[in-house]
């Protein structure tokens, strides 16, 4: 089935700052006091919004799937859609907190070896893709945003901020994205095709 998307799909950088504060809030305070969950919470939606995963791949994410060094930082998704394997370069707000965040899992008594799961559940098992869905909605809710935005609406903006940044480069967007066609990449193109914003500005007054 196509990929359909219009403007309500991404979140405004307005809404990225305000959902991506709260949540960095939340954290620090839950370090203070003791709680985990707000502070997987952060890494999480971090990842969301800066890497584009998807919630099954962010979930099967395992610490030696993290490249976390100085000028190579990437996520290794050992088995994305179509079980393919793909590298995500990341940047390094990303890379610095999930180098804090795996440090942080240590002084928690977390285990943090290369073959344990990045993100575990309240009770130390894997996370489900529900409580992911439910986490971010907890956090959505937080800082008002329309309640049409899940945690998929992640990837749709991170793609939307990438192809502008990238000065619409379609092809990077696809190796991120892990799209196996560049006709799923293009659908961003066409709804954020800054050609449509000149016509309409051009309209007779």
């Amino acid at each position: 089935m196509p990929l359909e998307l219009t403007q309500e799909d991404f979140l405004t950088p307005d809404q990225v700052r305000r959902l991506k504060a709260h949540a960095r809030r939340e954290a620090d305070a839950a370090r203070r006091n003791g709680h985990k969950g707000p502070v997987r919470d952060w890494a999480i939606l971090h990842v969301a919004l800066d890497a584009g995963l998807r919630v099954s791949e962010i979930v099967a994410l395992r610490i030696g799937d993290l490249l976390l060094e100085p000028g190579h930082s990437a996520i290794i998704v050992r088995r994305g859609k179509g079980g393919k394997e793909r590298g995500v370069d990341i940047g390094q707000a990303l890379r610095d907190h999930l180098r804090e965040y795996i440090a942080w899992k240590r002084t928690a008594g977390e285990p943090a070896g290369p073959e344990d799961l990045l993100f575990l559940s309240p009770r130390g098992g894997p996370l489900t893709r529900q409580a992911v869905y439910l986490m971010f909605k907890r956090l959505a809710r937080a800082v008002d945003l329309p309640p049409r935005f899940t945690i998929h609406s992640c990837r749709h903006t991170y793609a939307s901020m990438l192809y502008r940044a990238s000065r619409f480069n379609l092809r990077l967007v696809q190796k991120q994205l892990g799209h196996a066609s560049i006709r799923t990449t293009q659908v961003y193109a066409d709804v954020l095709s800054s050609d449509a914003l000149e016509a309409v500005n051009g309209l007779p007054q």
